[in-house]
């Protein structure tokens, strides 16, 4: 069997998989797996990249032999290297406090409106655009190039400097009419259009390793270098299983990534107003979604558990909040307060005690009160996708790791009343390694074959709708709304 390599870089672990293409189908390895974490160093917030690549060196290691790798991350963080193509920094993590404010000041020289209009990309700050507009003056007179992180990781092992289109598609800096760099937004967030190179289309074979990784890892030195999905989201969603029409997804991890797959993209202020944005599938269709906070709360929570000495299983977790009564208290997960680091238990009860409802005290109740919320927060993007896309949604796939919290995925049953199927877990790792395929024809061209070949490598498990909606209703009404039209 054919073998890739599939390197996936999460918000807090990477992992390297070797992927064997067996016909139609691709089975997958876990090679290695290793922690990444935003480090605080004088009031900032960085990646540690060179353990990522160091940890990326030994998962390749541990594959061997690989006839291509290919490299997915989280988006929108970035790289500055200079003329000599050194790293300048280690690079920013978007939950920095410093690009709220820049996104604050770049909206109010440009018009919001407009910028939704035509980049499609709903105004997070940790956007590309407004990080760079918080970004130090002096470093970016500097730099010579930016690279994003999973095409720095592919320039460290190809020497070959390219900017997939998914990820560009994430940085609030492509106009969605012409698929290229909006020069005037750069000018206007302090920088120089020619810092960003020409954007790389999905399934490009950029050329081998260079000689040195070849060496280091024992690839051959024929592997070559694909620009796959590089983007995380976009990479699961090119590998979630449809079934049939009338069908949204839900790539759940640290976020959850609500959306459909579209010919062309929702631009209207009724889509600005209710938090939606526009990004690129593996195939150049458009990914209309929008981000939920996801099991980023749950995550923190038992990390901050284990800070405070106890002894938190997740299984354990899971189960007991699943015995814990079901919608005693909800809280909104994309409430400003829930997006950095810290106490999210404290948070929780924070918020509940606040809106007037029982305190979750216990690890189970605080769990069982997150879950719920997100649900909830599933079911509200949901509803708001029918209403703006005008299409019903009667099936949702959820893929990622939340597929594997079968109490989630049956909560987002019973929430939405859909049916869920979820799986495959490793949806990333897997929609990388088909792009990859399909790149070499070893998988047929084309959205269809691929869905087919997702099928064929992972069954999805079937959730269906327990007990009435009214329950759901009421608490849907204790949480915030965006209009919709």
């Amino acid at each position: 069997m054919t073998v890739l390599a599939a390197v996936d870089l999460g918000a807090s672990s990477g992992r390297v998989m070797a992927a064997r293409v067996d016909g139609d189908r691709i089975r997958l390895a876990e090679a290695a797996r290793f922690p990444n974490r935003a480090v605080p160093v004088h009031g900032r917030l960085h990646w540690d990249v060179l353990g990522l690549w160091s940890g990326i060196l030994d998962g390749l290691r541990a594959v061997g032999e690989a006839v291509a790798v290919g490299v997915d991350s989280w988006a929108v963080d970035y790289g500055l290297l200079d003329a000599d193509g050194r790293l300048m920094g280690n690079p920013v993590c978007y939950r920095d406090a410093r690009n709220a404010p820049a996104r604050d000041r770049l909206l109010a020289a440009l018009d919001p409106a407009d910028l939704f209009a035509r980049t499609g990309i709903q105004h997070q700050p940790f956007n590309t655009v407004f990080q760079l507009a918080a970004e130090d003056p002096a470093a970016l007179d500097r730099a010579d190039r930016l690279l994003l992180i999973p095409d720095l990781i592919g320039y460290w092992l190809s020497g070959a400097s390219a900017c997939e289109a998914t990820n560009a598609s994430t940085t609030g800096l492509v106009d969605q009419g012409t698929g290229t760099w909006g020069h005037e937004w750069c000018s206007a967030a302090g920088f120089r259009a020619d810092l960003l190179g020409a954007i790389t289309p999905t399934g490009t074979v950029l050329g081998p390793v260079l000689p040195e990784v070849a060496a280091a890892t024992g690839l051959g030195p024929s592997t070559a270098y694909i620009a796959t999905a590089s983007h995380d989201t976009a990479a699961a969603v090119a590998a979630v299983p449809y079934e049939g029409d009338r069908a949204a997804y839900i790539s759940c991890g640290t976020w959850s990534l609500v959306g459909v797959e579209r010919n062309a993209p929702i631009t209207s202020p009724e889509a600005l107003a209710a938090g939606f944005t526009n990004e690129r599938s593996a195939d150049g269709a458009i990914r209309f979604l929008r981000n939920v906070a996801g099991l980023w709360l749950l995550s923190e929570s038992v990390d901050t558990w284990r800070r405070q000495g106890l002894d938190v299983d997740l299984g354990d977790l899971l189960a007991g909040a699943g015995r814990c009564e079901r919608l005693r208290s909800v809280v909104d997960p994309d409430d400003v307060r829930f997006a950095d680091p810290g106490d999210m238990p404290g948070r929780v009860r924070a918020y509940c005690a606040e809106t007037g409802q029982p305190v979750p005290e216990t690890p189970a109740a605080v769990a069982a009160c997150v879950l719920d919320s997100l649900a909830l927060a599933h079911r509200r993007a949901l509803d708001d996708l029918e209403a703006l896309t005008g299409e019903a949604v009667e099936t949702v796939h959820i893929v990622g790791g939340g597929a594997n919290n079968a109490l989630l995925c049956q909560l987002t049953a019973d929430a939405t009343g859909r049916t869920v199927l979820a799986g495959p877990d490793e949806a990333t790792a897997l929609g990388n390694a088909l792009v990859q395929a399909q790149a070499l024809g070893l998988i047929a061209a084309g959205p269809d074959a691929r869905r087919a070949a997702a099928r064929a490598s992972a069954r999805p498990r079937r959730f269906e709708p327990r007990g009435p909606q009214d329950p759901w209703v009421r608490a849907a009404a204790r949480l915030p709304s965006a209009a919709v039209a």
